[in-house]
């Protein structure tokens, strides 16, 4: 194909939306042919709010934050969850994270802007990216972020010299990269050796920037973070990067007098997008991970530091869908299906960039078989613009729906205005009521930035 996805030929799986329940939103629920989420109809929620559309059960997102915090605290009682912004980010989002007791991870001033209108505490604010601007940081700072995750040696020096001239010591813990590669899609990989984040060990990069941030006057050296990418399955990463990291901490201590307090061993735990998929749960995520660092420290007579961990996909992603009106079903002769939505790349980006796979029903037909296969493609003048490629749909005609499960991490986020589409609203749901807490754009919106 033109569009770079490689077809193979499949048959249908003749699957109804009772066969999808493990990729979709918890409340999601189809009685006598109605399907609804948190207890309201999906067809309503689309006749009021419109097409394309994401859909989150605020049910889902409170669940998942809480059995975070639950299966950590059993096995580790000094940790703490932090919610990775980058993942779904909205001010209602930000203020849901708070009221569940969690902290919240954000890389961008964009994203500290909504942290701040959430009023979200500053005590729980966590300052990721690779290249945070001058301007960032001061802005960060002066939010009283609680810590800066640190990736370069200049972003220590600009951090320090910002502290000092408050009077303060900031909070640091340096991104350190245990050179290992994640059983996940190369593009979301982000440990290995010639990663653009943090410090190498095994180059020695991250020893010289722990010996710099001993001697930075601003800097409050407290520990150590890793990230080994997203959608991992295969959890003995996770124990292989915490042996990694304590053998490198227990140098430091011995080289340097520098004992970590700190230690965050990132997010990075799986969903299922689709219905044969089978991840971990998050209590054998908490299980393996807190066993790792407890078996560590034992084994290097380390104190055991607060331990964070970074959820983002796995709090929101299956907490969402995105409804779209079909426009048009075309056939093509010795080709296939081609199922065109009010949508597209411009809201799921995901498809094109990792050939992301979906799981998605027609909402007028969700209780029938999916017994056509067929690619669901958005409106934009790309042959990549794929949501969903050459998988299993009911038939369907122009003006019914098309809903695609788990779509509530990365999309929203990557969102973007190609062919200077509206980006979508966003509504929650929850117990029989639908709020908006983010409008659909304008036309004026795209408009408002232009001089002419």
């Amino acid at each position: 194909m033109s569009s770079g996805f490689e077809r193979k030929p499949v048959e249908p799986d003749n699957a109804t939306i009772e066969d999808l329940m493990s990729v979709a939103p918890c409340t999601l629920r189809c009685e006598d042919g109605v399907v609804s989420v948190g207890g309201v109809p999906l067809a309503d929620i689309i006749e009021e709010y419109g097409t394309a559309l994401f859909i989150y059960d605020e049910e889902h997102l409170r669940r998942q934050l809480r059995t975070y915090k639950e299966e950590f605290a059993s096995r580790y009682p000094e940790s703490s969850i932090i919610y990775a912004a980058k993942s779904f980010c909205c001010v209602a989002m930000d203020r849901i994270v708070d009221e569940e007791g969690c902290c919240i991870d954000i890389a961008s001033g964009g994203e500290l802007a909504f942290a701040r209108a959430a009023e979200f505490p500053s005590e729980k604010l966590f300052i990721q990216g690779n290249n945070k601007t001058p301007e960032e940081i001061e802005e960060a700072i002066a939010a009283r972020a609680a810590y800066f995750v640190v990736d370069t040696l200049d972003e220590l020096d600009r951090i320090s010299e910002a502290a000092e001239r408050r009077g303060i010591r900031q909070r640091v813990i340096l991104r350190i990269c245990p050179g290992i590669e994640a059983d996940t899609h190369a593009y979301i990989q982000t440990a290995n050796e010639d990663s653009k984040f943090g410090f190498n060990i095994g180059n020695g990069s991250a020893r010289i920037a722990t010996e710099h941030a001993l001697g930075c006057k601003g800097i409050d050296l407290c520990g150590y973070h890793f990230h080994i990418g997203s959608q991992i399955f295969a959890l003995d990463c996770f124990s292989h990067a915490t042996q990694i990291a304590f053998d490198f901490m227990d140098e430091m201590r011995r080289d340097f007098d520098f004992t970590a307090r700190d230690l965050d061993i990132g997010g990075g735990l799986g969903i299922a997008y689709l219905k044969g998929d089978h991840p971990a749960s998050i209590a054998e995520f908490a299980e393996v991970t807190t066993t790792a660092v407890k078996t560590e420290a034992e084994k290097h007579g380390y104190p055991l530091p607060h331990l964070y961990t970074e959820p983002g996909r796995s709090i929101s992603a299956n907490a969402a869908l995105t409804a779209y009106t079909v426009g048009a079903v075309k056939k093509v002769t010795g080709v296939g299906t081609y199922v065109s939505v009010d949508g597209g790349m411009s809201d799921n980006i995901r498809t094109a960039l990792y050939q992301a796979d979906y799981e998605a029903f027609v909402l007028e037909h969700a209780e029938e078989p999916r017994s056509m296969v067929c690619d669901i493609v958005g409106k934009h003048c790309e042959a990549g613009d794929v949501v969903v490629f050459n998988r299993s749909l009911q038939p369907c005609k122009a003006g019914e729906h098309v809903c695609v499960l788990a779509t509530g991490a990365y999309c929203h986020e990557q969102a973007n205005n190609y062919n200077k589409q509206v980006r979508p609203g966003v509504v929650m749901v929850a117990d029989g009521s639908v709020r908006e807490v983010v409008r659909r754009e304008t036309y004026e919106d795209l408009l408002s930035r232009e001089l002419g």
